[in-house]
């Protein structure tokens, strides 16, 4: 236990996080609540707005959103113009800067140290969170020993890395999971996971994603009546299935909600033909 409290440290300290600061602001009439990614002589605020990710700039007390919209397929690039207007008394070059987080947050602090020297680079590349959750279900097992297609119950746990700026729709999930007996199916294993999650809609409250699992190490027993009597088969299994699922986090208190539909599709798994069904619902916690 005490390993497991200590694995979060060990990937904080791996990679670097910093905390952002989120205020309310009020640009042409309307209020927003902003992080704040790099703080000097020109301020990089943003957050995800509308499912959309919006950048403003604050100088002195005037703030500004740069803004590329998009005219008959082609955008605009209008946050270039704003930028070489606002770095005008310490020009910095602005045609390859994009208008992502850490094209802009490199400009800004280019311009930073050139406007105080006494500016002090801060480095925001990722703000990564580690969480851990429980989960219980049911699943026909369609990879395994599983002629008459019975439903079992199964329980787990799963630790979940993932970062809330530049890659907040990805996250690589540890899972260990065990299925149990059932009437007329005799199999029970215990399988490590790792996976890959996509949130293809990622809001405050709500990402749903779709999640490959890479690859597992399974410990199965089988109890197989013969002519001795009852019998233990053990096996032991490493393979790469991708299969493919899809999930939901709603946050709820300090955690999220989730509920997931595992293993729609296994293209590296043999399977008895029969359609997966393999549900769970479960709890994560931030740590």
């Amino acid at each position: 236990m005490k390993a497991l409290k200590n694995l979060p440290i060990f990937f904080i300290c791996l990679f670097t996080a910093t905390t952002f600061a989120q205020k309310n602001y009020t640009v042409n009439g309307n209020t927003y609540s902003l992080k704040t990614e790099v703080e000097g002589p020109l301020t990089l605020l943003w957050n995800v707005i509308d499912n959309e990710y919006r950048y403003f700039t604050k100088k002195e007390n005037e703030i500004t959103e740069l803004k590329n919209t998009r005219v008959n397929g082609k955008y605009q690039e209008e946050y270039k113009q704003t930028l070489i207007q606002l770095t005008s008394d310490h020009s910095v070059d602005v045609s390859k800067t994009n208008l992502t987080l850490p094209g802009l947050r490199t400009y800004v602090n280019q311009y930073n140290k050139l406007a105080d020297h006494n500016f002090i680079e801060t480095s925001t590349e990722f703000k990564l969170e580690t969480r851990l959750g429980v989960f219980a279900g049911i699943s026909n097992n369609t990879s395994t020993t599983n002629p008459e297609n019975v439903f079992a119950p199964l329980a787990g746990l799963e630790f979940e890395i993932t970062d809330n700026v530049v890659l907040r729709r990805h996250a690589i999930v540890f899972q260990f999971r065990h299925s149990f007996t059932a009437d007329q199916y005799d199999l029970t294993f215990s399988q490590v996971a790792l996976n890959y999650r996509f949130k293809f809609i990622h809001t405050d409250n709500l990402a749903v994603f779709a999640q490959a699992k890479l690859f597992t190490l399974t410990f199965s027993t089988l109890d197989e009546n013969n002519s001795e009597g009852l019998e233990e088969l053990k096996n032991t299994s490493l393979n790469a299935p991708l299969g493919l699922g899809l999930g939901m986090d709603y946050k709820l208190g300090n955690g999220y909600l989730t509920f997931g539909i595992n293993d729609l599709v296994s293209p590296g798994n043999d399977t008895n033909d029969e359609f997966s069904m393999d549900v769970t619902l479960g709890y994560k916690f931030r740590l």
